[in-house]
């Protein structure tokens, strides 16, 4: 049986991971769980998987990370403030089901340098089938990694189009239920191009060998070519409940997590390329990666700011991006070796260049 600390249980991949277990309890004990604000719900789940241990914001579940004994920690926190979890769980050597992609961005160097191997087990669907794919070949033999998008509620419009965009259209996913940032950054592309990042850090493949190919359906959830010319494809119905059973129980899998596909029914899966111009963020999220060290940072906080002076109505749809790339560009990195104090002093300065920035659009 693995024991199972939840951060960010309250939220969407918190929910469903206590579903996992609630249909596998003979597998899996639930030993803490940790949410951000919502004490009554966090309280209540605590109460149905007989938990002692339970932490309400970012500090308090770093310390549960540190002192309750877990063969697995799960992180579904939202945003770069899942850092201090993370670096707890790697440190102390614990299992790590990371869901949290930001805080392995924004800590670049410093996460991978104390993970050791197979410690860190990606839950995001798109790593997930990545990770998967990989078995079937060496680290020598992989020649790409191909990261499916769906193309998010604004697939197919010209950058023109997008200008009158509303919170409410991007917040209408055409497959996932998301949060409100995941959402968002999913519409803008920003979501693809921190995954781009991502599979760079957790797989260890050059940023020239990593793309990305639209996929409305979302049944193939990424793929990886070979240097023969194959290339093995994990497929589900889009159901993140499979990804992260597999962080939980990785390399096994829990059977009956999820449906599978109906091969007696007609389908069709369609692929495309990338719009750069109407969805630019990948691309500066690529060269953002690329240049390393606090530059992820920097890149991922001005785009939290920016999602909410968005969802607060001060700037409009494309400034989003646009804000990220004008505080990108007037970063200047601290010279010497990357540390947490390096990378939170250049995620403050981001957000304060980035609500700067902001309240210069909105006065203009």
């Amino acid at each position: 049986m693995r024991r199972v600390i939840i951060l960010g249980s309250t939220g969407s991949i918190g929910v469903q991971a206590l579903d996992v277990i609630s249909a596998n309890r003979e597998s899996f004990e639930v030993v803490g769980l940790a949410a951000g604000t919502n004490r009554e719900l966090v309280e209540s789940q605590a109460r149905e998987f007989g938990v002692g241990h339970v932490a309400l914001g970012a500090l308090e579940a770093e310390q549960l990370v540190r002192t309750v004994d877990a063969d697995v920690v799960l992180n579904g926190i939202t945003g770069s403030v899942g850092l201090g979890p993370t670096l707890a769980a790697l440190t102390k050597g614990t299992t790590l089901a990371l869901a949290n992609k930001e805080s392995l961005i924004v800590g670049g160097d410093l996460v991978t340098a104390i993970a050791k191997p197979g410690q860190i087990v990606p839950v995001d669907s798109e790593h997930s089938a990545i990770a998967q794919a990989l078995r079937s070949g060496t680290p020598a033999e992989v020649q790409r990694l191909v990261l499916t998008a769906s193309g998010g509620p604004f697939r197919g419009r010209s950058r023109e189009s997008l200008r009158d965009v509303t919170p409410q259209q991007a917040l209408a996913h055409p497959t996932w239920d998301m949060g409100l940032v995941v959402t968002t950054n999913s519409s803008t592309l920003v979501n693809k191009g921190l995954e781009i990042i991502e599979a760079h850090l957790l797989f260890d493949v050059p940023y020239d060998r990593i793309d990305v190919t639209v996929h409305p359906q979302s049944i193939v959830h990424s793929m990886v070519e070979f240097v023969d010319g194959s290339t093995i494809a994990q497929c589900s119905p889009p159901d993140m409940r499979l990804p992260i059973s597999l962080g939980l129980d990785w390399p096994n899998r829990v059977a009956g997590v999820g449906v599978p596909l109906d091969w007696t029914s007609a389908s069709q899966w369609t692929f495309e390329p990338l719009d750069t111009e109407a969805f630019p963020a990948v691309a500066l999220a690529k060269s953002v990666g690329q240049q390393g060290g606090t530059y992820p940072a920097v890149f991922n906080a001005a785009n939290e700011q920016a999602v909410a002076a968005f969802h607060a109505g001060r700037i409009a749809y494309l400034d989003i991006v646009e804000t990220i790339e004008r505080v990108v560009g007037m970063h200047a990195p601290q010279s010497g070796t990357l540390s947490i104090e390096t990378v939170l002093d250049a995620e403050r300065w981001a957000r304060s260049a980035a609500d700067l920035a902001i309240s210069a659009h909105t006065a203009g």
